[in-house]
């Protein structure tokens, strides 16, 4: 008898295992994976950069070094005055008379000893551009033009004004042989000013209070936010008039007989050069080039003004630079000052 087989759509059903799905290399990653993976390559990342800019930093610096190296060397050779025969000395004053300008007293004495000390100098014209400014710095210079005018008797100084010789511009030209001006120049202003502010009121108004502990009774004198006292006004009125009393006397000293003094001539007046002249504040009418020509007789000029050379104005700009690329750098690469 044949055996019988029962057809495969009519076999019992069997179930079969579920298969679990097996991990491979290119299954997506859990998130906490992503996320360090992401940190991770960031920070590879930023670390490139950071050396990258450090890199260029670098190399700038040296390149910038080495071009302030060279102009050194460059203006060094250029920088005194080249004098040959015969010659007018000059020296500018120039700007406010301060410390911290072009117009202070060390670099114009020097530039003054130069010209001075020069035997082919026939003789040397300071010119003043100047509203004034220091006390204390146009009275060294105006010292020092007494000092070398003795040890060089047979040397001239003239003083020619340009725009303006006014409060300490004159306390240093009263010092020269004779001053020229141009007809327009304003000459004078022979007086001494402290000036300031005064907050009290509005911080009333503001409701603000001022604590100031000082250690002496007169620490805090002119203290903006506090209120002027008869004492404080006093002194400064003393020291107005001792510091004014000393320009009074330099002016009559070095301008003597020829002032004709008037009862405005120390009040802080300025006038026009062309007034000046009338008053004896001045001497005459001339520029730069009237007065080596006609006056001193030596009509080539050397220039002996102590000018800020091309190295130091680079670098003091390469000083400010490079300290602003420092702190750019550092806080690209994550650093941060406090």
């Amino acid at each position: 008898m044949a055996d019988q087989h029962t057809p495969e759509s009519q076999q019992p059903f069997e179930p079969q295992p579920q298969r679990q799905p097996q991990p491979h290399s290119g299954a997506a990653p859990e998130p906490w994976e992503r996320a360090a993976l992401e940190r991770i390559a960031l920070a590879a990342i930023n670390e490139q950069r950071s050396a990258r800019r450090w890199k260029i930093f670098f190399r700038f610096a040296f390149l910038a070094a080495l071009l302030l190296i060279v102009v050194a060397i460059f203006s060094a050779s250029h920088q005194q005055a080249v004098a040959t025969g015969r010659h007018t000395a000059l020296v500018s004053l120039e700007g406010e008379i301060a410390s911290d300008t072009n117009a202070n007293a060390k670099d114009i004495d020097r530039s003054l000893r130069r010209a001075f000390a020069d035997a082919d100098s026939a003789g040397v014209i300071l010119y003043i551009n100047s509203p004034g400014g220091s006390p204390v710095q146009a009275g060294i210079i105006n010292d020092e033009i007494g000092r070398l005018r003795k040890k060089y008797p047979a040397k001239p100084l003239y003083v020619v004004v340009g725009d303006m010789c006014a409060s300490g511009g004159y306390y240093i030209a009263v010092a020269a042989d004779k001053i020229y001006v141009n007809r327009a120049s304003i000459v004078g202003s022979i007086g001494v000013l402290m000036d300031g502010f005064g907050f009290t009121g509005l911080m009333d108004k503001l409701g603000v209070q001022r604590r100031l502990h000082t250690s002496g009774a007169n620490k805090g004198f002119f203290d903006p936010f506090s209120p002027e006292t008869p004492a404080m006004d006093a002194h400064a009125q003393q020291m107005l008039d001792q510091i004014h009393a000393q320009f009074i006397d330099a002016v009559k000293q070095g301008r003597g007989k020829r002032l004709h003094e008037t009862p405005d001539t120390f009040s802080g007046l300025f006038w026009t050069g062309e007034k000046s002249v009338e008053l004896g504040l001045a001497d005459g009418f001339g520029d730069t080039g009237y007065v080596a020509r006609e006056v001193i007789k030596a009509p080539d000029i050397v220039d002996y003004t102590e000018k800020e050379s091309i190295s130091d104005r680079i670098a003091r700009k390469f000083g400010a630079a490079v300290g602003a690329g420092a702190i750019h750098a550092l806080a690209l690469a994550g650093w941060k000052l406090q």
